[in-house]
């Protein structure tokens, strides 16, 4: 069993890089912008395989359309695979926004404000008599 795993693993991997690259050089769509797939999981029949994407920069509803985009491009972005791929059959793909990112990003900006308030109270205590 742990080899259906190692497969599937490979095969995501090889999907991944294969879709960030297909999406940066075909898709044309202006709304796709600057995406990262960020991860890829291949179903254990690889029947199909979940795409997690991000944009940077783009806020909730930007975000939307992209992923919108990218399922409108799922049909030409699954047959652009299958001639790169040695697979027998190309898992079907199914797009979901990643919002990690921008969680990171707010977590850092929590941690600096934390930290920065934490600087300041040190800074009055330090002048209190």
């Amino acid at each position: 069993m742990p080899k259906d795993f190692s497969r599937a693993r490979r095969v995501a991997d090889q999907v991944q890089r294969e879709l960030a690259e297909l999406i940066r050089n075909e898709v044309r769509d202006p709304r796709v912008g600057s995406v990262t797939v960020s991860e890829v999981s291949v179903s254990r029949d690889f029947g199909y395989a979940d795409v997690y994407v991000t944009g940077l920069g783009m806020d909730e509803a930007q975000s939307r359309e992209m992923t919108e985009a990218l399922k409108g491009a799922a049909g030409f972005l699954r047959r652009q695979l299958a001639q790169r791929l040695q697979l027998r059959s190309v898992p079907a793909l199914r797009f979901a926004y990643d919002p990690v990112f921008e969680q990171g990003a707010r977590l850092n900006q929590l941690i600096d404000n934390a930290v920065a308030e934490d600087d300041h109270r040190a800074d009055d205590d330090a002048e209190s008599p």
